[in-house]
């Protein structure tokens, strides 16, 4: 039988650390986790005042933020926050610096999200309704004191539901998303899948005008997402709203939009992921405006393509002209050739993972 300690049995051993640290700067874990009455957090470590064998007792204060510090000497280590010293934190170790605070909302469930959607949702900018699909991570109902970053992909009915995709065939957003988080991979983020307007794709999705498909309705689109679904999901779910955790991702013509409102929005929106994307359209305009700009927006950009008629020369072009403004690849710019891979949904489940994880890499959030 697990003995339980009671909550506050950990503030002998809390202060233990902080008299060994009072002469010194101070290393501080603050973990947010309410771990009902009777119970208490612990923290393993990679080395002293640490141990991975047995843990030691952090200290409990108002909001349920169980508290732990030791001197600045001990270097980086690397943490893991328990239940009783019995339950694991779901995903990666912690990565801690020495002489920082590091606020950690941990789960100890199964990393599995859930999805919810908001039906009939109005555009007054377009006049028309849609759903929204969203992924939920897997501590949003577990760990109410965390709040999530939020990623805005177009496309919404191809995202996560074979029932509702393109050809019957989903990206597995949300088991992607699982399998990256429970791994340690990636941050735990909200996903909000909008879906299109059907016959008004092109139109939504496209800057004008290509002479031979029209479009043009990309500026009310963007009013759309940042004038309704973005308040909208701040209003709702526990996000945080800032421009370091909010992205744009889509592909094909959703790509196009992603750069091009992404682009024209840089305090709104911190980096985005175009995969596939349509830079094609009305004779490569997006790409000779960024060309013709002197001007290095600061948003990171992922942008990608498959070398099966996928316009990779395309694409390819665009990253020179990213390159020539000073973007760094492998910094504020990935851009990715995906052998064998074509223009369908198929590529873009396949490779799903890289631009979530460039996006939204283990311990990126900025809380």
């Amino acid at each position: 039988m697990t003995e339980v300690i009671p909550r506050r049995a950990g503030i002998l051993g809390a202060l233990l650390l902080l008299a060994v640290s009072t002469a010194a700067e101070a290393t501080t874990v603050r973990v947010h986790y309410d771990v009902g009455w009777g119970n208490n957090v612990t923290l393993r470590g990679s080395k002293a005042p640490l141990s991975w064998n047995s843990g030691t007792s952090a200290t409990w204060t108002t909001g349920n933020i169980w508290v732990l510090s030791w001197a600045d000497s001990a270097g980086d280590l690397e943490v893991k926050p328990l239940i009783n010293d019995v339950s694991w934190s779901t995903g990666a170790n912690y990565r801690i610096k020495a002489g920082t605070t590091v606020d950690i909302y941990p789960f100890f469930g199964p990393a599995t999200g859930s999805l919810k959607k908001v039906n009939n949702f109005y555009s007054p900018q377009l006049g028309n309704s849609r759903t929204l699909v969203l992924y939920l991570p897997p501590s949003y109902y577990e760990n109410p004191l965390k709040r999530y970053p939020v990623l805005y992909a177009h496309d919404g009915q191809n995202l996560f539901e074979s029932s509702t995709a393109f050809g019957g065939t989903e990206w597995r957003l949300d088991e992607t998303s699982n399998s990256l988080i429970g791994s340690g991979a990636m941050d735990e983020i909200i996903i909000v899948g909008i879906n299109n307007g059907g016959a008004n794709r092109i139109y939504e999705y496209t800057p004008c005008c290509d002479p031979t498909y029209g479009g043009g309705g990309a500026d009310k689109y963007e009013r759309f997402i940042l004038d309704t679904v973005k308040p909208y999901i701040d209003q709702n779910y526990r996000t945080l709203p800032s421009k370091a955790n909010t992205a744009l991702m889509g592909s094909s013509l959703g790509g196009l939009v992603s750069f091009y409102i992404g682009r024209r929005n840089p305090t709104a929106f911190s980096k985005l992921a175009a995969l596939s994307s349509s830079f094609w359209w009305n004779d490569e305009a997006l790409t000779k405006e960024v060309e013709a700009s002197t001007t290095k927006v600061a948003v990171n950009f992922y942008i990608d393509a498959g070398t099966s008629s996928d316009g990779l020369t395309q694409t390819t072009r665009m990253r020179d002209a990213l390159v020539a403004d000073g973007y760094v690849q492998g910094n504020d710019l990935y851009y990715y050739v995906a052998q064998g891979a074509g223009h369908n949904e198929s590529a873009w489940a396949a490779r799903a993972h890289i631009p979530l994880t460039y996006l939204y890499p283990w311990q990126s959030t900025t809380y």
